[in-house]
């Protein structure tokens, strides 16, 4: 029931859905005292999370930063990759998303000696299932690459972050790898992870990837709507109440 409810409010809180439910109750409401006001503020909403300047600067804000550079010389027991770098491809396997990064740093750590294990925490997230579960599909992509079975863990129960970090916990604690751990999962997401890893009493060092924009840089078109800048505002309006709604539950 957690899950099902939690998809609805990602729903809701997404602000494309504010700004699509605006323009039609303006559209209802047009030629009826203050009607108008819903569509100035439609277009307000639409123009605020359209701009890129707006999502730089909360970014900068947000985003974790890797804290492993070429020259931290350490070695992990273990480097955890968290799922949503792949999806079914609708015939019985899977192929890589966009996040595809997540399992080419998480493959380059042990491949380089960085680490000596690696761990895949992803199952389905999806409310309609078609049987296709992550880990095990980027187990046989590690293979494929040459890694070693005996160095592959994998979860395939977890459907969020939670259960990445409670399924995970006891894998790392069955096979004995000793903290802390590398945590690799994108920019965005980095943050509420770590707290939640944290949270569970697993300590991890981030390794931040797929960095959705380049807040390093500010230009002058970036005062123009742009429509990628809006459906990226989804990831972190669902990142920042899972944060507040994960700080405050009990471990």
């Amino acid at each position: 029931m957690y899950f099902i409810l939690s998809k609805i409010l990602l729903f809701i809180i997404v602000p494309v859905n504010w700004v699509l439910v605006l323009f039609v109750v303006a559209a209802v409401k047009f030629n009826k005292p203050n009607g108008r006001r819903y569509l100035i503020a439609a277009i307000t909403l639409f123009y605020l999370f359209s701009v890129p300047l707006l999502l730089k600067g909360f970014t900068r804000l947000w985003d974790v930063k890797a804290t492993v550079s070429k020259a931290d010389d350490r070695h992990y027991s273990c480097v955890i990759v968290l799922g949503g770098f792949s999806g079914s491809d609708g015939q019985g396997g899977g192929r890589f998303t966009w996040a595809a990064d997540r399992f080419i740093i998480g493959a380059q750590q042990v491949a380089s000696g960085k680490a000596s294990h690696i761990l895949i925490s992803g199952g389905d997230g999806s409310l309609v299932t078609d049987g296709f579960r992550e880990a095990p599909w980027a187990k046989q992509e590690l293979k494929n690459l040459g890694i070693a079975d005996s160095v592959i863990l994998t979860e395939s129960k977890s459907r969020n972050t939670l259960e990445n970090a409670t399924f995970t916990k006891a894998i790392l604690n069955s096979n004995q790898l000793r903290p802390p751990y590398l945590l690799v999962t994108s920019a965005f997401h980095m943050r509420r992870a770590k707290m939640i890893f944290n949270k569970m009493g697993i300590e991890v060092v981030p390794y931040s990837c797929s960095y959705l924009t380049n807040n390093h840089v500010f230009e002058l078109t970036d005062v123009l709507p742009h429509a990628g800048i809006l459906s990226n505002w989804s990831f972190y309006t669902k990142e920042l109440v899972g944060y507040v709604a994960n700080y405050y539950a009990r471990n």
